[in-house]
């Protein structure tokens, strides 16, 4: 068992209590449904989860030494496995896109995401099917999938997003938006059934003479037929009889489009899902580029980090986002760089050092501090340098 016996000197003394509030059992999040019905019909939802999920995917993992003091849950893994399955193959069935793409959309939509290692490779799992059962003192006692498959704590990576209800399970970031997709549906579904009934509003028709019950179903009738928004009611309709045409409200079908509530409802969606609007409805260089930044460092790299450290501290290794090839932080990058340069040219630390921050493998015969000179002398020595001894000239 992965925990020693120290470690269960160590357990949670609260755990027991933290079981009995949150329950033996703790099932996939409530709305699941309902937030993947939204990801495939609204366009707002969809737009925004993949904007994230495809940015988030982009990240390939940088592996340096094992971290010191940590106890690993799996230890005899080799650092190039690691790189194997969390850069280049995590099963025999899925390349490395697909496998975090599933990872993410998962995260983001039911909050969860649970990976499966046999020992061999990684496999995803669908958050929606995996029920978490709580241990009055490991915290975790085993995870169900589908009510049939059993796994151990130790055969399951768990990355949960943030909540404020449960220390097991995260939140949907849709589960914010719960009211404003409720009425979005609200106003598409009227405007559809207002086509669809061939409505047109705001007109009555007044008669000064009681119509009789055939003569007004007659009328309704033509009226169906010829005035049916549907089939554009371009054909004039003859009132006699002392029909008369009158209007009850001001309302018109480009009122009843509902194109700035429903744009304003898709601004709220994104902002949940912390995507900037102006990303998706274009704008200029002056503000593209720093709101780019801003949802790469606000919200991709943040969840990139929590996959991240689930990783690092299921292998044990050091991990690390690498960004080098996403051009969106590649400033930061450039900034990072120069930093590091300045440092290292200034004697604070040595190159390998520099470029262990960074990333990249030691290099031999660069583990000593670069002395910067000045115009005097060396700064390692001042009574070196300064201007060359003169020769005796006197004859």
């Amino acid at each position: 068992m992965w925990i020693t016996s120290w470690l269960r000197q160590k357990l949670n003394p609260a755990q027991p209590y933290i079981n009995m509030e949150q329950g033996d059992s703790v099932p996939a999040n409530t709305g699941y449904v309902s937030y993947t019905k939204a990801y495939n019909e609204i366009e707002a939802v969809r737009r925004g989860v993949d904007m994230i999920v495809n940015g988030a995917s982009s990240f390939d993992v940088s592996i340096a030494e094992k971290l010191n003091g940590v106890v690993p849950i799996v230890s005899n893994i080799r650092k190039t496995k690691v790189n194997t399955l969390l850069n280049t193959q995590p099963n025999m069935f899925q390349d490395i896109i697909k496998f975090r793409s599933l990872l993410y959309t998962d995260l983001i939509i039911e909050g969860n995401a649970f990976i499966y290692y046999d020992g061999a490779f990684l496999y995803n799992l669908p958050a929606i099917n995996v029920e978490i059962i709580t241990d009055p003192k490991t915290f975790v006692k085993e995870y169900i999938y589908s009510g049939s498959v059993h796994f151990k704590p130790d055969e399951i990576i768990h990355i949960s997003d943030n909540s404020s209800d449960s220390i097991y399970r995260g939140t949907s970031r849709l589960k914010s938006t719960s009211t404003t997709l409720n009425t979005r549906k609200k106003m598409t579904t009227f405007q559809d059934n207002f086509f669809s009934n061939g409505a047109v509003p705001g007109l009555v028709l007044k008669s000064p003479n009681v119509l009789g019950d055939k003569i007004k179903a007659r009328l309704i009738e033509s009226w169906q037929r010829e005035y049916n928004p549907t089939k554009g009611g371009k054909r004039p309709l003859i009132l006699d009889g002392g029909l008369d045409i009158a209007k009850i409200t001001d309302i018109n079908f480009q009122q009843l489009d509902f194109e700035t509530s429903v744009n304003k409802k898709d601004e709220d969606i994104l902002m949940a899902l912390g995507v900037p609007s102006i990303l998706l409805y274009g704008g200029n260089n002056a503000n593209i580029s720093p709101n780019l930044r801003l949802f790469y460092l606000e919200t991709v790299l943040p969840l990139v980090r929590k996959v991240t450290s689930a990783f690092e501290r299921y292998f044990g290794y050091n991990l690390e986002p690498e960004g080098s090839k996403v051009s969106a932080i590649q400033p930061d990058m450039k900034e990072s760089t120069a930093y590091h340069v300045g440092l290292v040219n200034g004697g604070i630390i040595t190159p390998n050092e520099a470029r262990q921050e960074l990333r990249y493998d030691k290099i031999e015969g660069h583990d000593d501090l670069r002395i910067p000179a000045n115009i005097a002398g060396s700064a390692s020595n001042p009574t070196d340098g300064g201007r060359p001894p003169q020769g005796d000239n006197s004859k």
